[in-house]
């Protein structure tokens, strides 16, 4: 999600970024919080929310898994069509323009789940809002490196991150939740879906008005009109030539490909596996239950494993940090294992196996994150960054497309000890990857 400013341009000064003075233009903390928010519901929506719908409503694991894992495609290929939103109109436009098409998508989901095809026409929204979504990620982080100046950027990096996990503890714990009360309430399960989707229209349309009255209007946030199209577009084949003739290139894919691999497969089959009765292998917990777990320990988890992770990096530098990390991503997916073998786990220890696969992922996760900085420095900062989070969502999509198929011919006792064979992997690229040691740790003045 996160962008860097490329190093070539220098940053504007506060006034000159914003075109008002400061006495006149809206605060950060009005709108920050907000866009950020909004940025992380579609991807939790993708990624999590339609995995336990779709279980909901009867489609098989195999289906889930493949289908849902093409709702990431937009996320891999949003690199290539970046550059056009930094030359037509400004990125607050595409902002307020894609947050009402995510609205909008939304709402054709939640008008399609009663129908006789729910299954594909749904697909096709959720589709359509994963391509707003991506679109609104590259305006989003473009603006806020215009709106702000280079002090406010560090000031506000960490608020974002956490308003950006907040929209995850909000769809996968309350609305989840929410769900679940309501297919208690009503006994009917597509009604049930339908009102909380047609809910998250109505936030996203909310946004889309309460952001085209706040959000700031930078003198610098406008189009291009003096770049062509061809021009974008020879400078963005620059950009592609010089990322993949990098010292290490073909490690460095390797680390991004494979790093998250267990977590690629384990987290299309967690809430199947929760959610399915005990005669089929699962916990047979409620929709309500997960939204519950999920929205407390779980996300108390992550955060808490990002935060340290942070603290830990900041101390030690990525080099020292990046073998432990690759431990602590892989060795939580134990606690999965362990309760694919119980006959009747209780809530409790559901809870803290939730508590502790979160808080390794969130603790892990920030090597990965931190490499793919580090891999982008130089001259195209911005565009090897956004090259570097595509080739991330591919290594989440390929094998969390084939998770559910996996899952199906091997049982959820065996799939979950194969995530902790693919572990080697992520133990094995973060062993073998060249990082400067230097890279992470503050300097002394």
């Amino acid at each position: 999600m996160n962008k860097l400013p490329r190093k070539d341009s220098p940053q504007p000064a506060a006034e000159t970024a914003c075109g008002t003075s400061q006495g006149k233009r809206p605060h950060p903390w009005f709108w920050i919080p907000t866009l950020y928010f909004i940025s992380g519901l579609p991807n939790v929506t993708v990624m999590t929310v339609s995995v336990i719908l779709y279980k909901a409503l009867g489609i098989s694991n195999t289906e889930i898994a493949f289908y849902t894992g093409w709702l990431y495609l937009p996320w891999v290929i949003k690199p290539f069509w970046s550059p056009f939103v930094d030359i037509i109109r400004s990125k607050r436009w595409w902002i307020v323009v894609m947050q009402w098409c995510i609205g909008l998508s939304l709402a054709g989901v939640a008008f399609l789940l009663p129908t006789s095809v729910f299954f594909s026409a749904t697909l096709a929204m959720f589709w359509l809002m994963a391509f707003a979504s991506a679109t609104h990620d590259i305006a989003a982080d473009g603006f806020y490196m215009l709106a702000l100046s280079e002090f406010q950027q560090s000031y506000f990096v960490g608020i974002r991150s956490t308003f950006y996990r907040l929209s995850t503890l909000f769809a996968q714990g309350a609305l989840v939740s929410l769900a679940g009360w309501l297919e208690v309430r009503t006994g009917d399960v597509p009604l049930a879906w339908m009102l909380v989707i047609g809910l998250m229209s109505l936030i996203f349309c909310g946004a889309a008005i309460y952001h085209q009255i706040v959000l700031p209007r930078p003198a610098a946030d406008k189009g291009l009109p003096d770049r062509t199209a061809r021009d974008i577009v020879r400078e963005f084949a620059d950009s592609f030539r010089t990322f993949f003739t990098k010292p290490g290139i073909g490690m460095a894919l390797a680390f991004m490909f494979l790093y998250r691999l267990p977590e690629a497969q384990l987290v299309k089959m967690i809430n199947p596996f929760l959610l399915d009765p005990v005669d089929k292998g699962g916990l047979g917990l409620s929709t309500l239950q997960i939204g519950i777990t999920y929205g407390t320990v779980g996300i108390i988890g992550l955060i808490t494993g990002g935060i340290l992770g942070g603290i830990v990096a900041a101390m030690g530098g990525l080099k020292r940090c990046i073998r432990p990390m690759a431990w602590s991503m892989s060795l939580t997916c134990l606690t999965f294992v362990l309760l694919s073998q119980l006959d009747s786990p209780s809530i409790l220890l559901i809870d803290v196996c939730v508590f502790v696969e979160q808080f390794g992922y969130g603790f892990g996760f920030t090597a990965y994150m931190l490499y793919l900085i580090y891999f982008s420095e130089g001259k195209y900062a911005t565009s090897h960054y956004a090259i570097c989070t595509g080739f991330m969502a591919l290594g989440l999509m390929l094998p969390g497309m084939a998770a559910g198929w996996l899952q199906e011919h091997l049982g959820y006792q065996n799939f979950f000890i194969w995530t902790i064979i693919c572990c080697v992997a992520t133990i094995a690229v973060a062993s073998m990857v060249k990082i400067d040691p230097s890279f992470g740790i503050k300097k002394r003045k």
